[in-house]
């Protein structure tokens, strides 16, 4: 097993899927599989987006709602209890899938937006003034982008941006050379919701930390391909939503380090992040409920937790090899097509195809593709930047998860193919 660029998403590269992986037996798990799209078996290709859900995690929303619903940590009665022990029990599933030092570490969110949001407006505003800068890369999703904009537009900051070459790689020459005394922040993605790209995280937090600036890694894409350790990555922030990882919507993780969460003030106030409240002031609670205002989506966290246990059945390192296996097969095949571009061909990259056919709108190609039950993305995927730096307006992309299969690979080489004889 390799550990790709020393990111401690640890992903087999020999591209062979292990034998013991079954994925007829994963795809049984996922009822929506069965299902036909305009006449043909669904072939669902659009994973980077969001991972359908295995009978399992449907189960325990359902079994939560059915004989546990109630609000948690405030009530006495069974019902309350049995919610608190399920929310919490996630939170610690989370942490153990992280290996985060401590519970308290783990935060519910509502998705890596709002986790980004939270730091961005927490520490962000605290430590950020007028002629700081917060470093960037160019391969990020607007939201890795538009808040840290936003702050500093308010405070007066800059926000610098580091580049990537022709293959979508992140120069590492010129993120180190971005970093300076004036840095505050750095925020990148651990792999890139267009290109799969993996960047050397570990490496990154390295540069930045010899410059003591903190980083945040959104690891939206990274956390279904691979085990994820925030201890080894010695990253400070590390976000994820968990319909990324056949989790449920409305639910997402932000881990922190203790000392970092602690000197935060609160994201939003209200109920169950306080520890007493009178007119004359308030006092919060301890991590991580200073951060939880409100009911939360406990049907959602344990959804969640559900997901992860199941992939941790699974294997993380046997979907990966899978999931490798067929990106080999995959680019094979689409590099066969003619007029085809593949956009992001790094030397370590996960499962994440996109590409653009020569005088054919990427629209063009996912609706004739959905004709087919072929279900992909087009557009430019929330990085608008990222496409002008390669030139073009948007990308079709198809992205893999474990239930994916060589024969769905080669129906979208047939596919695009039927879309290239409709523009003949």
């Amino acid at each position: 097993m390799n550990s790709i660029a020393g990111n401690a998403l640890s992903i087999r590269n020999d591209g062979n899927t292990p034998g013991g992986y079954d994925v007829d037996k994963v795809r049984a798990d996922f009822p929506i599989l069965d299902r036909q799209v305009h006449g043909h078996p669904l072939v669902y290709l659009d994973n980077a987006a969001t991972t359908q859900k295995p009978q399992v995690v449907l189960d325990a929303i359902s079994r939560y709602y059915t004989w546990s619903n109630a609000n948690v940590h405030r009530g006495v009665h069974l019902l309350s209890e049995s919610a608190t022990e399920a929310y919490e029990g996630a939170r610690n599933t989370v942490q153990g899938f992280l290996n985060a030092a401590d519970p308290s570490e783990i935060v519910f969110v509502r998705g890596t937006t709002e986790a980004i949001n939270l730091v961005v407006q927490t520490y962000g505003r605290r430590h950020v003034g007028a002629g700081d800068e917060i470093v960037i890369s160019e391969m990020e999703h607007h939201s890795n982008i538009v808040p840290w904009q936003m702050l500093c537009e308010e405070k007066g900051a800059r926000l610098r941006i580091a580049p990537i070459n022709d293959d979508g790689e992140l120069l590492l020459e010129e993120f180190e050379r971005l970093l300076n005394a004036k840095t505050k922040f750095v925020s990148v993605a651990n792999i890139s919701n267009v290109l799969g790209t993996v960047n050397p995280i570990r490496q990154l937090v390295q540069m930045a930390h010899h410059w003591n600036v903190p980083v945040l890694v959104d690891g939206a894409q990274a956390v279904l391909h691979g085990k994820v350790d925030v201890r080894a990555l010695d990253c400070d922030f590390y976000v994820f939503s968990g319909h990324k990882i056949y989790g449920p919507t409305g639910i997402g993780i932000l881990y922190g380090k203790h000392a970092l969460l602690d000197a935060m003030p609160p994201y939003q106030g209200g109920g169950d992040m306080i520890q007493s409240v009178t007119f004359e002031q308030t006092l919060y609670n301890r991590l991580p409920y200073k951060f939880e205002a409100g009911t939360p989506h406990v049907a959602g966290a344990v959804g969640l937790g559900a997901a992860i246990d199941y992939v941790n059945g699974i294997g993380l390192n046997a979907i990966a090899a899978h999931e490798h296996a067929l990106l080999i097969y995959a680019t094979e095949a689409l590099r066969s097509v003619p007029e085809l571009r593949l956009i992001g061909t790094a030397k370590e990259k996960v499962s994440v195809l996109s590409f653009v056919l020569e005088g054919i709108h990427p629209h063009d190609i996912g609706t004739i593709l959905d004709r087919q039950g072929i279900a992909i993305r087009s557009g430019h995927h929330c990085a608008q930047p990222l496409m002008q730096r390669f030139g073009i307006a948007a990308t079709a992309r198809a992205s893999l998860a474990a239930y994916n299969t060589t024969e769905e690979m080669d129906a979208l080489v047939a596919g695009i193919h039927k879309v290239m004889e409709v523009f003949a």
